[in-house]
């Protein structure tokens, strides 16, 4: 037992201790990580399109250290972004597409806003940072509320959709789509109330240091933003990407041939879209680094300054026509480089002399930034994380870097490899491909049946993850049936949207075509599909959304109101029957 000077010490101790904690906790950085979706190098600073306008991207990354070699963990948003936020790579967590959900694959995995906040972060966030859910139990606060599960504010987009790229089948998605709308930034919403939500917080003081993430959703289609982020693109001004060639194919593996062309691109060229397709992607990204600077201005006026590190990143990037493809979901440069930044203040307990303005060209990748972080806040590292932390290129960006950098594509054994000079990509069937990135930054000539280069390759096979986990594949039981709704004319209940986005198949079952379209907040319905007799259609859709089925002439028949997951909308024979006359 202790005596009553003993307990007066241990409270003393426990006192001081408690103090000192305090003390430690207050005196660590705060965190800025912005990610911006979708993408690609046409920033200023990566030189990836001439014609692109990122003023606040370039000044952020002038003011700290770029790599101008970054990767991202995976080819798509899903196992990209799953994999930056639990530190796990794809090969070893069996998270390898978009199909997957994160808490199916990894229910008990701790993501970054959680493990920061368990030493004494207050973390927050808000807009897309994870995929299509925003995982309510890992923050502190968010924006839009976290418990909705969407991470989506209000977006202003046209009534009737789509505007410029017409629809070719049930394999097209539906956002892809582009055009310039008369609205204001504040009236738009979207990232703009992101940015502002953000910056809000940044202009305040904070009693515990935080962890506030930014999750941009431009240049993500669709390309809907305000007409004055077109209007430094004329169209009759636009260039082609410059890391395109039309006989770009004859060298691939046949697993190459066969990612590379795709029905997107070819339906874009058909519909003579592919200019204005360009010409709206700059326009987003343009948007979304006018964004950007909102919260950068907020962070640079305000108490937080000198005290808050500052990440950037994109989680993969996008295919313009290179390798005639459109989207992502490869291992192509186009699709695995990324924008990212890190700047580092002074007096941070991993980097006490803060970073000083540089560029590194070593082969990093987005799974280094859990890792990163811990170290640059003085917080323990978790022995399951896959990626070496970046603090030896942030004192020294010309340092020594023996890691490559991999990207993992939707299967296991498929991916691409970087190192410094070289580009090394081999795809789960035995397919293989080498470049040489200083002579060949496009990715035009395949090297890896060249004699001469037989010993590059073999040094680049062992460089290549010797193991990979099988993909993990949620158990399911048969998708149910949303009931069929009977209305006229007017009767349609408005949408409730609300939750992560999931698929619906929709079957017409008669030998007549249907006319398909979503509801809006107001009952207002936009035009999504015609489904013809005896065929089926996909889309996306949010728990509360309602279709509206008609008949050709566009007489009401019916509606579906989602439920809580995917399902199937079966339209009865009935709802194509023509209408009765009187």
């Amino acid at each position: 037992m202790l005596g009553k000077s003993g307990v007066s010490v241990c409270l003393v101790l426990f006192l001081v201790a408690s103090s000192l904690a305090e003390e430690t906790s207050s005196q660590r950085p705060n965190v800025l990580f912005i990610s911006i979706d979708d993408l690609n190098d046409w920033t200023g600073c990566l030189k990836g399109h001439p014609q692109a306008l990122t003023p606040n991207l370039d000044r952020l990354a002038a003011s700290g250290v770029l790599f101008t070699n970054a990767h991202a963990p995976g080819a798509s948003c899903n196992p990209s972004r799953t994999a930056v936020f639990t530190g796990r790579s794809p090969h070893r967590s069996g998270l390898y597409d978009n199909r997957q959900k994160m808490r199916e694959v990894l229910p008990d995995a701790e993501i970054l806003p959680k493990t920061f906040s368990r030493h004494g972060y207050h973390s927050a966030g808000s807009g897309k940072l994870l995929h299509y859910v925003i995982d309510a139990d890992s923050w502190n606060d968010y924006f839009p509320e976290a418990k909705s599960e969407n991470p989506f504010p209000r977006t202003v987009y046209p009534k009737n959709r789509p505007v410029s790229l017409s629809r070719k089948g049930d394999w097209q998605y539906v956002e892809s789509d582009w055009a310039a709308l008369d609205v204001s930034d504040e009236a738009y919403g979207g990232d703009f109330l992101v940015a502002r939500w953000v910056s809000e917080q940044l202009k305040q003081r904070h009693e515990k240091p935080f962890f506030l993430a930014c999750g941009f959703y431009r240049p993500h289609e669709p390309w809907f933003v305000p007409k004055k982020y077109f209007e430094p693109f004329p169209l009759e001004s636009i260039q082609l990407p410059p890391g395109y060639r039309e006989d770009d194919l004859a060298d691939l593996p046949p697993e190459g041939q066969r990612r590379g062309p795709n029905r997107y691109f070819a339906h874009i060229q058909e519909e003579k879209q592919w200019k204005q397709g360009i010409q709206g992607y700059l326009a987003s990204i343009y948007f979304a680094d006018t964004m950007l600077g909102h919260v950068l201005e907020a962070l640079e006026n305000g108490p937080n300054a000198k005290n808050t590190i500052v990440v950037l990143w994109s989680d993969h990037g996008w295919h313009l026509g290179e390798k005639q493809h459109w989207q992502k979901y490869t291992a192509w440069r186009a699709c695995t480089r990324v924008p990212l930044i890190v700047r580092v203040p002074k007096n941070s307990p991993g980097l006490p002399s803060g970073t000083s303005p540089g560029t590194s060209d070593a082969p990093v990748n987005l799974l280094s930034l859990f890792p990163t972080l811990l170290d640059l806040c003085g917080l323990p590292a978790e022995a399951h994380h896959d990626g070496p932390s970046l603090i030896p290129l942030l004192s020294n960006p010309d340092g020594h870097w023996p890691h490559p950098s991999v990207t993992y594509l939707g299967q296991p054994k498929s991916f691409g490899l970087s190192t410094k000079r070289w580009r090394y990509i081999h795809y789960s069937q035995g397919g293989e491909e080498l470049y040489d990135i200083e002579t060949d930054p496009y990715e035009w000539e395949n090297l890896a049946a060249n004699e001469k280069y037989q010993v590059k390759l073999a040094e680049m096979r062992g460089l290549a993850p010797k193991s990979f986990v099988e993909k993990k594949l949620a158990e399911k039981g048969p998708e149910p049936n949303l009931t069929w709704h009977v209305s006229t004319r007017g009767n349609a209940p408005a949408s409730t949207p609300s939750g992560p986005t999931f698929q619906i198949e929709f079957f017409n079952n008669s030998n007549l075509p249907i006319k398909l379209f979503v509801l809006d907040k107001r009952g207002q319905p936009s035009f999504a599909a015609i489904i013809h007799g005896g065929r089926k259609h996909v889309e996306k859709t949010q728990k509360g959304i309602v279709w509206q089925v008609t008949d050709g002439s566009g007489y009401q028949r019916g509606y579906f109101r989602a439920g809580n997951g995917p399902a199937k909308a079966i339209i009865p024979p009935t709802a194509s029957a023509p209408q009765r006359r009187r």
